[in-house]
């Protein structure tokens, strides 16, 4: 009786291996870890934003809507948690890309005010949160690029046959992924241009006046 036991779950394992469930594990986890580095790079930006906001606030104190844009958005990222396991759904998942985008956002308004205070620019201080700003934008553009080639791979295994069989009945769906409006910004990292803005344009001369018409005889 007990070498049947073996024999059978010999062939279960043998079946379960063949239908791709190792290969479905295996996936599965790499997403998870693809998604930890996710979560660690834009943990890494928002323990930043309060360094950075105080140091603009030394300089820049009235630029309070920009300021308490900045921590109002670092606040809600803060609020929006999502596991690996939640990251599979995409209502959460749209919520949590939203929170990130919105600080991302108040991020690049905070700098572009940073071009009018010369002091704040100089501030040795600004300079190293800055590099490391952009420095942690990139790794975020990165772990993102590799967290969605990650999920790819895996909808890809569980759509195919016979694995999605194998997927089926142990519950393995495909998962949602990053989305973005132009697929060209998850290929490269978001660039701060502290450059002030070109001068508008010069308007046109106005057209000289018609000459008068010759009198008519």
């Amino acid at each position: 009786m007990r070498l049947l036991r073996v024999a059978v779950s010999l062939l279960i394992l043998a079946l379960l291996s063949g239908c791709g469930y190792n290969r479905i594990q295996t996936q599965d986890e790499a997403v998870k870890a693809q998604w930890s580095e996710v979560l660690n790079q834009y943990q890494r930006r928002a323990d930043l934003v309060p360094n950075l906001v105080n140091t603009v606030k030394g300089y820049a104190a009235h630029e309070e809507r920009v300021l308490t844009e900045v921590t109002n958005a670092r606040a809600k990222v803060g609020s929006v948690q999502l596991s690996a396991a939640d990251a599979s759904d995409p209502a959460k998942l749209a919520q949590f890309q939203a929170a990130q985008g919105e600080l991302s956002g108040a991020l690049s308004r905070l700098l572009v005010v940073s071009e009018n205070y010369p002091n704040l620019k100089a501030n040795e201080s600004f300079q190293e949160l800055q590099a490391q700003l952009e420095g942690t934008e990139n790794r975020i553009t990165v772990a993102r690029n590799r967290y969605i080639q990650s999920v790819q791979e895996y909808n890809t295994l569980v759509r195919q046959f016979p694995v999605n069989l194998t997927a089926k009945m142990f519950g393995y769906a495909t998962k949602p992924n990053f989305t973005v409006e132009n697929g060209a910004q998850i290929s490269k990292a978001p660039t701060v241009d502290f450059a002030p803005p070109a001068p508008p344009a010069a308007p046109e001369p106005p057209a000289p006046p018609a000459p008068p018409a010759p009198p008519q005889s």
